[in-house]
């Protein structure tokens, strides 16, 4: 087992208390964002070798999988993550073009997809995928100013998904004032005052202009499902989806990627033609992950997909021989709280406290974590990992579906 030293990432919209309180640091000068647990060439883990640091990919090769802590205060970029095709020939046409890897307008860092899934260490609260038209309309119907008003009708004239990724591309690529933003916020806030809104929809717009309150994203965010993951709720977000966290601290595990196409929200290089065009190829899956039990102390968090899944596993004196973890492969384990020992087949022992992560590979076999805390598992599932339920928070598009709905065959449209 290799005890890990982790990659951190400062972004303007992390926080400078809850990661160095949770890794047993002090508050730090600038916001905190994210530490990255892995072998990402722009962020790998690195452990002590015999006679020099090395990096986690030269022990463990390329893992197909990233763990992350992030912790957020303000909202993140409105963002979404390419697909296996699109991320494939936008890194191969950015190679070509000889776009450094680093350089702040890259948008493919990497040629894989990003898949992810979000585990919440504290309540957290995001927006994700796109609210059912006839929701949409009544949040849209409910704000009386021009430019809500013209969304309406576009929107009511082509529903459906369609008709939703076009109601983006026009907020993307008109010239939509700040004073118009401004109009919407202002009724957004009056609306909220007395005491109407629709799914926190306009609580949503104001609290984001609070923040950006010149930026389109705050009229999409009226657009986008708030969703909020009390400790220990995970939801998956498949490719394709638009989303945008907006405070709290979780465990994110994905696919081992670093691509993200940006609208809005950041000071970060945005790629709106190319969010619109992610978009267009459909929406993937947005749902809850329900938990599989794994021994008596262990939650199994697997979205069904081949590069990750995630187990916690509570550990107390309770059980002297301690909590076997699942799994006996490639894996990165992070403690989440308490003073555990980890005890690989072999009986080597690690300690850790909260923030502490250790890499384990296929020979430390099975392990077992003594002690009272928490520990998380990111790890690649295996033929017989048993698929979480997953529980759709919107109904997923399909192009049959869309086709039914707009010859109003099926329900109405979303």
């Amino acid at each position: 087992m290799h005890r890990l030293d982790n990659a951190s990432r400062a972004y303007d919209w992390g926080s400078r208390t809850d990661i160095p309180q949770f890794i047993g640091g002090e508050p730090g000068e600038v916001p905190l964002a994210e530490i990255w647990m892995g072998t990402h060439p722009l962020g790998s883990s690195t452990v002590e070798g015999a006679d020099r640091t090395m990096t986690l990919a030269e022990v463990a090769g390329e893992l197909p999988f990233m763990f992350k802590i992030l912790a957020a205060d303000r909202p993140l970029s409105l963002q979404v993550h390419p697909n296996e095709a699109m991320a494939r020939a936008g890194f191969d046409a950015e190679e070509a073009a000889g776009v450094p890897l680093d350089a702040p307008h890259r948008t493919y860092k990497d040629p894989h997809h990003k898949p992810e899934m979000a585990y919440a260490l504290t309540t957290f609260d995001t927006l994700v995928g796109f609210r059912p038209t006839a929701e949409i309309l009544r949040v849209l119907n409910g704000i009386d100013t021009p430019l809500a008003q013209s969304l309406a009708e576009d929107l009511h004239a082509a529903p459906g998904f369609r008709g939703i990724v076009r109601l983006i591309e026009r907020l993307l690529t008109e010239e939509i004032s700040a004073a118009e933003i401004e109009q919407i916020v202002v009724c957004c806030r009056e609306l909220v005052d007395q005491g109407i809104d629709v799914k926190r929809a306009y609580m949503t717009a104001v609290e984001i202009a609070d923040h950006y309150p010149d930026d389109v994203g705050v009229v999409i965010s009226l657009t986008l499902n708030r969703l909020t993951l009390q400790p220990g709720e995970a939801a998956f977000l498949g490719t394709g989806i638009i989303h945008a966290h907006l405070r709290g601290m979780c465990l994110e595990v994905m696919a081992a990627s670093d691509n993200v196409l940006r609208a809005g929200l950041t000071s970060k290089a945005l790629d709106p033609e190319g969010l619109v065009k992610c978009l267009d190829r459909g929406m993937s899956r947005l749902a809850r992950v329900t938990p599989e039990p794994f021994g008596f102390s262990t939650d199994v968090f697997s979205p069904d997909v081949r590069e990750f899944a995630l187990a916690v596993s509570q550990c107390s004196r309770a059980e002297p021989g301690g909590t076997l973890l699942p799994a006996a492969g490639q894996r990165i384990v992070v403690c989440t709280g308490g003073e555990v020992e980890l005890v690989s087949a072999s009986g080597e022992r690690l300690k850790l406290s909260r923030g502490d992560s250790v890499y384990a590979g296929p020979d430390d076999g099975d392990i077992h974590v003594v002690g009272t805390g928490e520990v998380a598992q990111a790890y690649t599932p295996t033929p017989d990992t048993v698929a979480g339920e997953l529980i759709d928070l919107v109904p997923p598009f399909t192009e049959r579906e869309l086709r039914r709905r707009q010859r109003g065959r099926g329900p109405s449209a979303g």
